[in-house]
This record gives C-alpha cells, sequence and structure tokens, in this order.
C-alpha cells in the first residue's frame, strides 16, 4: 500500500522505484525516500550471500539483483530494502554483500588501487571513502575482513580474496609491526606481524 494508505502499489511501481533507468542505471536514491510504513516479510541475507525469503532461497538471481540496489543500512544499524512507500526489514547474517574478486590497479605500494567486486556486481575501489577494515575473533584469533560497498553497506571478503591481500601485504613504514595495503593512498592494516 502506498504511504496514503489509498491504494496498492503495482509491480511496474515498484520497478520503476528501483530501477527507473534499467538494472544498469544509476541507484536509486534510498538515502533521499522516508516511508512511513515498516514491516518484516522474512527477508534474510545468509552469510554465504545467499537471498532467502520465508525459508526458501530466491535464486532468480535477476531478481537478487534487482533488489539489491535498494539496501539501506540506517543510523539504527538495521538493514532494510527501501522504496518511496515503504521499507522491510532485512535479517543480515553477516554482511549484505561478499566480496568475490580483488584487482590491484597501478604499480605496487602506495599508489596502487584496490578494486573489490561483489557477488552482486556491485564494484568498490578501497580508500577513505571505502575503507577496508579487518575484525579478530577473540577466541579462534580468526580474521573476518570487510571492505564497505556504499552507505555503510558492507561485503565480507571470501577466503580467496583475503589471501590475495596477505600476498599483497606489506609492512607499514616506520612500523615493522603493522601488515597491510595501500589503496588510494590510505593504508589498511590486515593484522599485526608475528
Amino acid at each position: 500500500m502506498k504511504s496514503d494508505g489509498k491504494s496498492v502499489i503495482t509491480l511496474e511501481e515498484v520497478l520503476a522505484a528501483i530501477a527507473p533507468d534499467g538494472i544498469d542505471g544509476p541507484l536509486p536514491p534510498v538515502h533521499l525516500w522516508s516511508p512511513e510504513h515498516c514491516t518484516d516479510i522474512q527477508m534474510e541475507i545468509r552469510a554465504d550471500g545467499s537471498w532467502w525469503h520465508e525459508g526458501s532461497r530466491i535464486k532468480r538471481e535477476r531478481l537478487v539483483n534487482l533488489i539489491s540496489r535498494i539496501l539501506r543500512k540506517d543510523p539504527d544499524g538495521q538493514i532494510y530494502l527501501v522504496t518511496q512507500y515503504e521499507k522491510v526489514i532485512v535479517h543480515v547474517e553477516d554482511a549484505p554483500f561478499v566480496a568475490i574478486r580483488v584487482d590491484r590497479v597501478g604499480k605496487a605500494g602506495q599508489d596502487q588501487e584496490l578494486a573489490f567486486t561483489t557477488n552482486l556486481g556491485d564494484v568498490a575501489l578501497a580508500g577513505a571513502d571505502l575503507p577496508i577494515r579487518v575484525e579478530t575473533d577473540p577466541e579462534t584469533l580468526e580474521p573476518a575482513p570487510y571492505v564497505l560497498v556504499r552507505g555503510g553497506l558492507e561485503a565480507k571478503l571470501t577466503r580467496p580474496v583475503f589471501y590475495e591481500l596477505a600476498d599483497m601485504a606489506e609492512a607499514y613504514e616506520g612500523c615493522a609491526e603493522q601488515l597491510g595495503v595501500w589503496s588510494q593512498v590510505q593504508f589498511f592494516g590486515l593484522w599485526p606481524a608475528a
């Protein structure tokens, strides 16, 4: 139902709001939308990046790609699918995206740029606005690496991608204990050196 409570939203209206210029067009301005109606339809993104609705996996990749365009993380930390008419709670097990590839552009070192590609085709060029961070499990000491993709939404790096970063790691100038990678002249620590 539209926010005015008088009519039902058609599929065409939802699709026009999500992708007015098609799936390859610019992202919709979800940060500008403030719908009053909020609902929970048991939408879930699992740690492996799969999308589920009411316990059933959404297998249509194009549909997942389309609705991922309207994801938003609000100041309360909750992630929603947002249209101009309503927002839907999305239960996220770990991160809404999974980084499945990293590409280094430029000569290795401070001037290189690292581009991460997600399971849904987003590309994040790590830097001051899209940082890389690594959480460490206090019990197992296992690293959990993430890169910011857009609007507070992160991608967890797959193990192979993290291994590629580890191969690129170098000591921070003047601090041999800190190993990490550079992207857009920003240094991102991956873990302390042994």
